[in-house]
């Protein structure tokens, strides 16, 4: 388990990947880059700069918001875009490039929780909720699910309803891309 660790707005990160806008604010602005890939579920934008991704976004109907946009590698986006390429080789099941997120405590608390439901598992609305203190508050969950910047690196697809229904998918294609998700990582889904 990665260690937690409150920031001075008391925003809970990991230590090691996972930071509040108040440390992204704290260390100035860094130069973004881009990098876009292809992969089974359709073309990805990896966005970040030299420490960390901060955004991964799944071209909706074959379309990025950064088409248009040249490249600019930085060595943690091509190392993001290898790791990628061997899950969806069947060869890694989990991510170690860093990233960096920007959210409300609510929301960072139930990302951390997205990077410890492991390949191949699933987790409940209901289940996130009470492991981050607010058992009743499956809206805000699916909420907070729904804004993760970087999908996949923070698996959010492995989030189904009680009974093992898919309720939504808000990257790439919807619904779609979060089946195929499942079925490469032999989740079963209804």
């Amino acid at each position: 388990m990665t260690p937690r660790t409150p920031t001075a707005s008391g925003s809970v990160h990991s230590t090691d990947t996972v930071r509040s806008t108040d440390a992204v604010h704290s260390t100035g602005a860094a130069p973004t880059g881009l990098l876009t890939i292809t992969s089974p579920i359709g073309r990805i934008a990896l966005h970040g700069d030299a420490e960390a991704v901060t955004r991964l976004e799944i071209a909706t109907d074959g379309v990025l918001s950064s088409d248009g946009i040249p490249d600019s590698p930085t060595p943690v986006l091509k190392r993001a875009a290898t790791e990628l390429a061997q899950y969806f080789a069947g060869k890694r099941t989990d991510f170690s490039v860093p990233v960096r997120l920007a959210g409300t405590p609510f929301q960072q608390a139930i990302w951390h929780q997205l990077r410890e439901i492991p390949f191949g598992a699933v987790r409940g609305y209901g289940q996130l909720g009470l492991a981050t203190g607010r058992a009743t508050a499956g809206r805000a969950v699916g909420g907070a699910v729904g804004a993760n910047p970087v999908p996949l690196l923070i698996p959010c697809h492995r989030v189904l309803a009680s009974d093992a229904r898919i309720t939504g998918y808000s990257a790439g294609d919807g619904v779609s891309t979060k089946v195929w998700l499942l079925d490469h990582e032999g989740i079963a889904h209804r």
